[in-house]
């Protein structure tokens, strides 16, 4: 039986070995705690972070607004560092809920993938 962490890792490397960042369409990756929700964007060719973002600082708010707002922030920095079109990696968590938000926020901020 397999727990929870290693699920999401296997499917991590999983996802990980068909989708790579480029200079063109850099990665789009989430990570989320229980408390905080974090997203950077990655040229995985020179192994650099082009952009990042995170929730420290919106403990104010539900965790879902926390991360719509991290969603709006990253396209907002991403687009400002010349970032149009990346390939979104949900590091192994589920396409619902927070990860959901901060896809959805990002791409209503003018990011496309």
């Amino acid at each position: 039986m397999t727990t929870k962490l290693e699920r999401r890792i296997k499917i991590k490397y999983r996802v990980r070995n068909k989708i790579s960042g480029t200079a063109e369409r850099p990665r789009m990756s989430v990570f989320r705690s229980n408390k905080q929700i974090y997203v950077q964007i990655i040229n995985d060719l020179t192994g650099a972070t082009l952009a990042s973002a995170s929730s420290l600082g919106l403990e104010a708010c539900p965790k879902k607004e926390q991360a719509a707002k991290v969603g709006e922030l990253i396209a907002k920095k991403a687009i400002e560092s010349g970032i149009t079109t990346v390939v979104f990696d949900r590091n192994g968590y589920l396409y619902h809920g927070r990860v959901k938000e901060v896809a959805d926020a990002a791409r209503n901020g003018g990011l496309k993938f």
